[in-house]
């Protein structure tokens, strides 16, 4: 969990390579939406689904090179990845590829952490600290829409693509409902601590002492 910072810094910029592309990524979101569910051209869905992923990794990448780092760039970013993730649930579930009840439990636990960051800025927070384990499940339910997708069909070559996707589904959702038990922890630790003006704690390491590193 980050404290909320002070005044304008570099952070504060909003026209960034990284940032720019995090846009582009953004309006790729309908379109992929509307392949799926329109023409139901599902290559071409796949292809925006994968030009969005290659972007997501090179944002990060050139962030980090060209040290353009920026408040809008950490927020953008993963709200990004969030409806790309809905957009896939919604289209797979509505050409019932997947059942309604796994889209309502993970868009749930989106619903309760967004719930969680309102309350955090109220006490004067910033955004959760990432954790890792939530990468890796956005990571794997990025790579388990196409092969759901590759895999809606009779032939014997969609049908191994089907069992490999949802076995990459189920080890998806499992990380991705984790990483929300991991925030919730992080959530829990903040309301323990006391808002500005009131008594201070005893002393002790608590979860937020190491710098926002993230992990």
């Amino acid at each position: 969990m980050h404290d909320v910072a002070g005044p304008p810094t570099g952070a504060d910029r909003l026209w960034t390579v990284p940032n720019a592309l995090s846009v582009v990524r953004l309006l790729g979101v309908p379109l992929f939406l509307w392949l799926m569910l329109g023409p139901e051209a599902d290559g071409w869905a796949v292809a925006v689904l994968a030009i969005g992923g290659f972007t997501d990794w090179l944002d990060g990448k050139l962030a980090r090179v060209l040290d353009q780092y920026s408040r809008l760039g950490a927020m953008l970013d993963p709200a990004v990845d969030r409806l790309y993730i809905l957009a896939a649930l919604v289209g797979l579930a509505v050409r019932d590829i997947v059942p309604w009840w796994a889209v309502l439990v993970l868009v749930a636990r989106d619903a309760v952490l967004a719930g969680c960051v309102l309350v955090l800025r109220w006490r004067g927070y910033g955004p959760f600290e990432v954790v890792y384990v939530g990468k890796a499940a956005t990571f794997v339910l990025l790579y388990t829409f196409p092969l759901l997708l590759l895999g809606d069909g009779p032939s014997t070559a969609e049908a191994v693509v089907r069992v490999i996707a949802h076995a990459f589904a189920v080890w998806g959702v499992v990380l991705y409902l984790w990483s929300g038990v991991l925030y919730l922890a992080q959530f829990v630790l903040a309301l323990r601590r006391p808002l500005p003006g009131r008594a201070l704690p005893p002393p002790g390491p608590t979860r937020f002492d190491h710098g926002g590193t993230g992990g």
